[in-house]
């Protein structure tokens, strides 16, 4: 559990502060979308980024059980996968960002949801037990 803590603890404001970014910059993610579809290669490293973060998080917290731990190891593998995508396939990806910057309802909601798990995230990661 005490791993399960930590990382929640490194997760959770991360998602938060993430949620927060594209909320308050919701009105340029077309713009900051079509710049990166221009350069496949930030693409590519933030699939080295994740890849690496994702295998730490695997690593570490590879365990399945049936508690709210779980959603730890599955963003762990999240973010392991998601970054292998992004390193096998940043020309292609990066041309897709142009059009998902067009979608600010749907990075809108995906914010939203990352609050929401990030808050919960952090409210198991720093409550006293």
């Amino acid at each position: 559990m005490a791993n399960s803590k930590t990382i929640a603890g490194l997760i959770g404001p991360t998602l938060i502060a993430l949620a927060a970014a594209l909320l308050i910059n919701l009105g340029s993610i077309s713009a900051l979308a079509e710049s990166v579809s221009h350069d496949p290669a930030l693409v590519l490293m933030s699939g080295v980024l994740s890849f690496v973060a994702g295998l730490a998080v695997v690593r570490v917290h590879n365990h399945w059980a049936g508690d709210w731990a779980v959603l730890v190891t599955i963003l762990g593998w999240l973010l392991l996968v998601g970054g292998l995508v992004r390193m096998l396939f940043p020309i292609w990806l990066a041309g897709m960002a142009a059009n998902f910057g067009q979608s600010t309802g749907f990075i809108a909601g995906k914010a939203v949801v990352l609050l929401v798990i990030g808050a919960f995230l952090s409210y198991k990661a720093y409550i006293r037990n």
